[in-house]
């Protein structure tokens, strides 16, 4: 899956994938068993070594996969998988067991870690937990530091993205509340002021 498509980002740039908030599907598997969920509070907090920070509830499956094996993938869905993202987001694997096989849902290998990789999303970061008890016990709250990176080039190159209208299907997710998401619209640029004279 990793190709020209689909090509790896530098690790010091991995977190422009985050940066403008998108909603993430946290994939994690142990000891056979494996999980997907979303979660709309993911952000990334250093780019040398890349990390990122993630909530992941006590209620969730796919927590207890993240500590047990420590590691998980954070997974950019787009609007083509919307429905996708938000299903899998309403359902708990503690209800339905493995998401993958009851929504068919395609993956591939990462590269570093063992959680599986959702096919159909436009960016992907491979994680390994940086352990922080307290914060993960009292806020829920996850770090992990990037291990391998990889972005769709027909919407992310060169370290930016640029979603152009022929690709408005590949555009991400951003949760708003009760199913409701809003995507990235035109670019702008901004221009420095000149200061008052």
């Amino acid at each position: 899956m990793t190709d020209a498509v689909h090509p790896s980002v530098p690790l010091n740039q991995a977190y422009r994938l985050l940066n403008h908030g998108p909603t993430v599907l946290v994939s994690a598997a142990h000891a056979g068993v494996r999980n997907v969920m979303a979660a709309a509070w993911a952000m990334p907090l250093d780019f040398d070594p890349p990390k990122v920070a993630v909530v992941i509830d006590k209620s969730t499956f796919t927590r207890g996969l993240v500590e047990r094996s420590g590691q998980f993938a954070l997974n950019l869905p787009c609007r083509a998988i919307a429905d996708l993202a938000f299903t899998v987001g309403s359902e708990s694997g503690h209800e339905v067991g493995d998401k993958f096989a009851r929504h068919r849902i395609a993956t591939f290998d990462a590269q570093t870690i063992d959680a599986p990789l959702l096919e159909g999303c436009v960016a992907w970061l491979e994680c390994r937990v940086l352990p922080e008890a307290h914060n993960e016990q009292r806020y829920d709250l996850f770090l992990g530091e990037v291990t391998a990176a990889w972005a769709d080039a027909r919407v992310f190159s060169a370290g930016r993205w640029h979603f152009a209208h022929e690709h408005e299907a590949l555009r991400t997710l951003h949760h708003v509340a009760g199913g409701a998401f809003f995507s990235p619209a035109d670019l702008m640029r901004a221009s420095m002021l000149a200061p008052p004279g």
